[in-house]
Formats: C-alpha cells, structure tokens, sequence
C-alpha cells in the first residue's frame, strides 16, 4: 500500500461491505472502482488508469467515512479548494494520496469538511453513489 496512513488499523464502524475491514482493504477494492466516471469533472480528461486515485478524494473520504466514522478533514490546495482524507480516532489515512505522486502535503493545517457542502453538487453526490454502487457490485453485495 502506498497510501498516505497505510500503517493505521482500526475496526470499522459499519459491516454491511463484506471483506471491507481495514483502510488498506478498502483501498483494494476501490483500485477496481475508481474511474473517470467517478473522478472530478475538472480533472477527467487527465484521469487514467495507472492514476486511478487522480480526482477521487472527497467521494472516497466520504465513503470511507460511512466505513470507518470520524472525520472527513481537507488540506488547503495552492490552486483553491480542498483535498480530502479522513482521521479517525487521532490516526489519518488518505486513500487517495498516490494522485499527488510523492508530494507533500500539510495534513496540519487540514479543515473540518462538510458532507452536506460537498454534496450539495449534484454531481459530486451523483459520483459518491456511483463509486459506492461500483464497490458494492465488486463485492457482490446485494443493493
């Protein structure tokens, strides 16, 4: 695992994905779930599959968030905006790190990020549900 966090370990809150019990099995299984459909709309055209996390932070916190609880937290970005990831009980994890190709980013100076914010864009709600419908299918759980 190459994730920001990759080394946390804590029981998820909700059980209803089956084999999804640590962030590195969730990682795993987003790797065949991401895709351009579910990546932001402004960052589609540089979306690939040997980048599959590019464009996917805040649908993937938020879905990690409904797994694992505590926060969806945001780093500020130099270009505006936010990237999300998620701490849980003080412990950070960022499943979609990889996309900034070993740059730093300041997890210190992240904010409290608001689910009813970022979804208040279709759009990005509308990707949530993908992505979440696209795990479930990959584990074949029934909707």
């Amino acid at each position: 695992m190459s994730f920001y966090g990759s080394e946390t370990r804590f029981p998820p809150k909700e059980t209803a994905l089956t084999g999804i019990t640590t962030p590195q099995a969730l990682y795993r299984a987003l790797l065949g779930c991401w895709c351009a459909e579910t990546c932001a709309p402004r960052m589609r055209d540089r979306w690939s599959p040997e980048d599959p996390s590019l464009g996917q932070c805040s649908v993937t916190a938020f879905l990690a968030q409904d797994l694992f609880g505590g926060e969806v937290l945001g780093v500020p970005l130099p270009e505006g905006g936010f990237h999300c990831f998620n701490a849980v009980g003080g412990l950070i994890f960022d499943l979609s790190s990889e996309q900034f190709h070993g740059a730093p980013l300041d997890y210190a100076h992240a904010q409290p990020q608001s689910r009813a914010e970022h979804f208040a864009k279709t759009e990005k709600y509308e990707r949530y549900l993908l992505l979440k419908q696209r795990l479930r299918e990959q584990l074949r759980i029934e909707n």
